[in-house]
Parts: structure tokens; C-alpha cells; sequence
């Protein structure tokens, strides 16, 4: 959910620190197609139709598709950011298990955004003593906020983490003297440029 607000967050401060959207294209990403499989494991799972082929199995593919997503961040700790994302990523993952494969929302916090607890399989369950509790979804954005939802350190850290990212990364596209335009040699010391 804090997604949604990191990447355009992190578009605008990496542009008011003058990179620049190429930038982003240099970024070397490892496991890119363990992280997206994980994401798109999330998609399915919680798109709803998909209760009665999970069954109770879905907690496990929950699990299992958090931990990918991070293995492929900890692989890429390097990246300025990931370090927050990877941190989110375990106080959440950290939750989750500790609940038995969910991730707890608070009553108050889900009455806040407006939400109703959903049927059928979901990644949340909504109770008022849960595991972990200080790691867990008890935060909200109000109903009136464009997106509101219920959210946790967690995803707090993730959110940053990516935005960091981001504007980071454009930094990679800056053309202030320091790095060659494309389609240019640098000029090695001795060489005279052409």
C-alpha cells in the first residue's frame, strides 16, 4: 500500500536532486525473477477466486512468496535503500509467522481506513491480541486519504527503503561533468579527446 506513494516520492526527490529517470535503467538488479515470482504469487493469491484451489495451503504459499521476495532483496543489499526494504521485509515476515501465516490488522486501525474485514482467504485477519503486536498492521491512513489502508513499521520501511532506492538510482542518470554523455569516451589520462 505504502508503495503506491514510495515510487512517485521517490521519482520527485531523485528529479529535485537533478537525476535523472535513465538513471534507473543502470541499476543492476540480481534475481530480478525471484522477486517478481514472489510479488505475482501475492497477486493471485489475494486476487479473490482462488480460496477453494489454496485451501489451507494459502498461508504456506504466503509465507513462501514473502521469503522469496526477500531473498532477492537480500541479494541486492548493495542497492542504497534495499537495507530498509530488507528490514521491512523481515519485521513483516517476522509477523506473519508468528500468527500463523497472516499478517494481524487491527480492529481500530482497519475502522479508521474504512475497511471491512474480507472473506474468504486473505493476507491479514483482524484481532485485537496478536503476536508481535508492535510489528503488526495497527496503523492506518485515514478513509478520506486517497488509498487508505491499515499498514505496519514494516511496510513503513519498505516504503522508504524504495524511495530511497529510486531517488538513488536516478543519481546514476546525472549529467554534471562527472560521467560521459552516451555515445562518448571518457578521456584517459595521456589521450587527447578527439
Amino acid at each position: 500500500m505504502f508503495i503506491v506513494y514510495a515510487v512517485p516520492l521517490g521519482l520527485l526527490v531523485g528529479r529535485l536532486l537533478g537525476g535523472r529517470l535513465e538513471g534507473l535503467g543502470a541499476l543492476h538488479f540480481r534475481w530480478p525473477w525471484i522477486a517478481l515470482g514472489g510479488l505475482l504469487a501475492q497477486v493471485v493469491l489475494f486476487s479473490g477466486g482462488v480460496d477453494g484451489v489454496v485451501g489451507s495451503a494459502g498461508p504456506a504459499l504466503y509465507v513462501g512468496s514473502t521469503a522469496a521476495v526477500l531473498l532477492a532483496v537480500l541479494a541486492n543489499l548493495r542497492v542504497p535503500g534495499l537495507p530498509l526494504v530488507a528490514l521491512g521485509a523481515v519485521s513483516n515476515l517476522a509477523a506473519i509467522l508468528a500468527n500463523g501465516g497472516y499478517m494481524p490488522g487491527d480492529p481500530d486501525a482497519y475502522a479508521m481506513a474504512g475497511l471491512e474485514p474480507e472473506g474468504g482467504f486473505s493476507n491479514t485477519i483482524v484481532t485485537d491480541t496478536p503476536a508481535l503486536r508492535p510489528l503488526t498492521d495497527i496503523y492506518a491512513l485515514p478513509d478520506p486519504v486517497p488509498f487508505a489502508n491499515v499498514f505496519s513499521v514494516g511496510d513503513v520501511l519498505i516504503a522508504v527503503g524504495v524511495a530511497v532506492a529510486i531517488a538513488a538510482g536516478m543519481q546514476r542518470g546525472r549529467r554534471d561533468g562527472r560521467e560521459p554523455r552516451a555515445g562518448t569516451r571518457p578521456v584517459q589520462p595521456g589521450n587527447s579527446p578527439d
